[in-house]
């Protein structure tokens, strides 16, 4: 039997004796919060960094605004359309300059083991600005010797050790789609669940490389505007001025309809987001389960409460603190061994997942809801709670 006397004088809360009465049950309780809270995280972490990673390349654009085929799905799936399209924006006067460029995806041999694989290409002219990159201009003049590259140096390892032998000064020369490029230059874009890495090169090259591609045709336009002027207007202007056969975007909009398609037109975001809810429901069937034991084993104690004339809503503010506690105590293991698994798919996959506040607020509110809503049904059983049956 438990000594009630410390609720009045409050010097040790009762929701704390009752979880800590029975410890085994308590750790059980909180590995299966941290697990709920775990699953969250890598869930929504792999969800996040889908749509930080489709975009990287967007951000990266020197533009404020993009032409676009309006076939085009994706950057995975880009068609193609006339080039003159992007030259005939330039009789707009808030227009300053223009850059073609070409994107498709071309077999990459590893130079190490010879293994071949798909790599996305930009193709450019090299006297345009294509990135946000102020040592870019530097690198991307070396390009315009024909069969040069530059390689992201963030893509995955199955390119092989390119970075390593292009830092030691060593001759970095391979296969794409079967002829013969020399690496130049390392920049840094990353990859992507739609592609795994990057190579930058002149649209002569790209031309050589990819000679299937009509020479008229673009993947994307990129548009910059004078100073002061206004890119959703001008993109509105372009749009109606332009034949069908174009779409004119924002920068900001080429953003959202990259992301568009991952979170709509592909099952991997809703797959990501059922496995959060998915933790989310386990974690309260595991805060339910302990809660509502805990009440069923200690009815007559809370019945003697009531006998003792405590209000059968404090019992159920005893109940709720249970399980903020078990909300507090279950989402901190989860925090740090996130931050963990975080860390090692960062440097395994090379992805930027990673533990963002808004991330960390989120899960611990689900957490909390969690808890607190199993609090809330276990509640229910405090009812049952009858003084009459003490005596």
């Amino acid at each position: 039997m438990i000594n009630f006397s410390f609720i009045k004088f409050r010097k040790i809360p009762l929701a704390w004796l009752l979880l800590t009465r029975q410890p085994l049950r308590l750790i059980v309780a909180i590995a299966g919060i941290s697990f709920a809270g775990i699953l969250m995280f890598m869930q929504l972490g792999f969800r996040d960094g889908l749509f930080d990673t489709s975009v990287t390349i967007h951000k990266l654009l020197d533009a404020d605004l993009v032409l676009i085929s309006p076939r085009s799905k994706s950057s995975i799936s880009m068609s193609g359309f006339p080039k003159r399209r992007l030259i005939q924006t330039l009789a707009l006067e808030d227009v300053e300059k223009t850059a073609p460029v070409n994107l498709t995806y071309l077999l990459w041999r590893n130079p190490e083991n010879l293994k071949t694989r798909s790599i996305l290409t930009l193709g450019f002219n090299p006297s345009d600005s294509l990135l946000l990159d102020d040592g870019f201009s530097r690198k991307a003049d070396k390009l315009k010797n024909p069969g040069r590259v530059l390689f992201d140096k963030l893509s995955r390892p199955e390119f092989g050790p390119i970075e390593d032998w292009f830092l030691s000064e060593k001759r970095v020369e391979t296969e794409v789609a079967g002829k013969r490029v020399l690496v130049e230059g390392l920049v840094e874009l990353g990859p992507s669940f739609g592609a795994d890495g990057n190579l930058i090169t002149s649209r002569e090259t790209y031309l050589r490389l990819f000679p299937a591609n009509p020479k008229g045709s673009i993947e994307i336009g990129l548009v910059k505007l004078q100073n002061g002027s206004n890119p959703i207007l001008v993109s509105e202007i372009l749009n109606k001025s332009l034949p069908n056969d174009v779409r004119v975007l924002t920068k900001d909009q080429f953003i959202e309809f990259e992301k568009n398609y991952w979170k709509n037109s592909t099952a991997i975001g809703f797959i990501f987001s059922l496995g959060a809810l998915m933790g989310f429901v386990v974690g309260c069937v595991v805060v339910y389960q302990i809660l509502y034991s805990d009440v069923t084993d200690h009815l007559p104690e809370y019945a003697t409460l009531l006998a003792m004339g405590y209000r059968l809503k404090t019992l159920f503010f005893v109940v709720a603190r249970e399980g903020f506690l078990l909300a507090l105590f279950g989402y901190l293991p989860a925090y740090f061994s996130g931050q963990i698994l975080y860390s090692i798919i960062r440097n395994s996959t090379k992805l930027p997942i990673v533990m963002d506040a808004n991330k960390t607020i989120l899960i611990f509110i689900l957490v909390l809801v969690m808890c607190m809503g199993s609090a809330g049904i276990a509640m229910r059983k405090l009812v049952d709670a009858d003084p009459a049956e003490i005596f």
